[in-house]
């Protein structure tokens, strides 16, 4: 992070990066002198309510992030920087987002956790959109003109006070991940009962990540038998760019045992400030994330480590695990909403562990024409993970169980949602070719 005064005293000639959060209520004027170099800004973390009308100065813009400050509208001046790629508006006071803020450039637009009721029809403008961010809002309707966007491949809408599900979202090509809890429309569902366990019997330890829903931390679970390690996870308790953690913890207790899962022992009782969590099995030190996020560049899709490299035994291993865990939790009327690679555990034997139910959402499955179409939505999403881990199996071009893994990708990501399978059949599929691989070792030997 940079510094006002730097930018005062010159020292940041030149800068393609600039981020400033110093509590400021205006925006820096200083700012204008680097606009022949300035591709990323950062203003998140002030006071400010504005930008200056002459915005548009800044022609190399490709990045903004205004998060947590005080605006009350979408500024309309993001529409005068021709190469605006990224805006990121999360957790101000907006209620006001005009036509002329849409700057049709725009491939990925963050305006979770504010007081947005309307978006314009303009919306539809967008056509390079990719991701967009409307959790925590008050959005009675989504505009339908956003049905020309045909590149939106996530679409965050929790939290929100819709009273019907948009059904012509179901139709929508590239629509992989989609989370939509929290809304009028939504029915709690009757989850299984789990034991609760007080917080007095939990040591809490050292942390091991934290998301945008709560903190992981290390613990001991003092039973008869004597200290047990586990993993508790605290939820925060405001809204995420998902949606709300309770219904992220509704989720990830109705999905049930699978040896997918990290299992789940019990739910936090009596904390003192009155949070919700839940205590888990902790993970094996040998496990690893098989991805990371989405970064600036690739927008919606995993990026990977440059020495990562599976095989093809590895990669019908942890392919089919996923197919069984999404087809048990569609069975129960949950989506996940973020089948991803960076939510995904492995280990050098390809066993896997799936998580992080922040984005999940509960749907009704005798709704038949709605469920059907949502379940394969998520498809897509196992497509593209697909696709994913047939990049990481190098070498394999030819290979008849390879070759047979990227038709099956073909079939997950189809433009015609109707068209592509369900995972009921991708996981039939996905045995077949693990006994076709048993058997070909058998046959030809190690």
């Amino acid at each position: 992070m940079q510094t006002l005064k730097q930018l005062q005293n010159g020292e940041l000639k030149g800068a393609v990066s600039l981020k400033l959060s110093e509590e400021l209520s205006h925006f820096p004027q200083e700012i204008f002198e680097l606009a022949d170099t300035l591709e990323k800004l950062d203003l998140s973390f002030n006071n400010l309510t504005e930008l200056p009308a002459e915005f548009g100065k800044l022609k190399k813009l490709k990045i903004l992030f205004c998060s947590e400050n005080l605006f009350t509208a979408l500024p309309e001046v993001l529409a005068d920087c021709p190469l605006l790629d990224i805006v990121g508006f999360k957790s101000n006071r907006i209620e006001e987002v005009s036509s002329k803020a849409l700057n049709p450039n725009i491939r990925w637009l963050i305006l979770t956790n504010n007081r947005i009721a309307e978006l314009p029809t303009q919306i539809g403008n967008c056509l390079r959109m990719q991701k967009l961010m409307l959790a925590g809002n008050q959005l009675n309707k989504l505009p339908i003109e956003l049905s020309n966007c045909l590149n939106l491949s996530l679409l965050r809408i929790s939290a929100n006070q819709l009273s019907q599900f948009p059904e012509w979202l179901l139709s929508m090509p590239k629509l992989s991940w989609l989370a939509f809890s929290g809304n009028l429309f939504n029915v709690k569902p009757s989850v299984p009962v789990i034991p609760f366990i007080d917080h007095q019997e939990l040591e809490i330890g050292h942390q091991l990540g934290e998301g945008a829903s709560g903190i992981i931390s290390k613990a001991g679970w003092h039973i008869e038998q004597g200290k047990k390690e586990v993993a508790v996870k605290l939820f925060k308790g405001a809204v995420t760019s998902d949606g709300l953690p309770e219904d992220e913890m509704l989720a990830y207790i109705a999905a049930g045992q699978h040896y997918g899962l990290v299992k789940l022992l019990g739910q936090v009782a009596a904390h003192p400030e009155g949070r919700a969590g839940l205590v888990m099995e902790l993970i094996s030190p040998r496990f690893f994330n098989l991805g990371n996020p989405p970064n600036f560049d690739s927008c919606t899709r995993d990026v990977f480590e440059e020495d990562m490299n599976l095989s093809v035994q590895q990669v019908i291993k942890i392919a089919s695990i996923i197919a069984s865990l999404a087809a048990q939790l569609h069975s129960k009327g949950v989506m996940h909403g973020d089948l991803y690679a960076h939510n995904i555990l492995i280990d050098q034997e390809g066993n896997t562990l799936f998580g992080d139910f922040g984005a999940a959402s509960f749907y009704d499955r005798e709704n038949a024409k709605i469920a059907n179409s949502l379940e394969r939505i998520e498809v897509s999403a196992y497509g593209y993970l697909l696709d994913d881990l047939l990049s990481l199996c190098k070498g394999t071009g030819t290979n008849p169980t390879i070759l047979k893994l990227a038709d099956l990708r073909d079939k997950c990501i189809a433009q015609n949602v109707s068209t592509r399978p369900n995972f009921e059949y991708l996981t039939d599929q996905l045995m077949g070719l693990s006994l076709l691989l048993v058997l070909n070792n058998i046959i030809t030997g190690p």
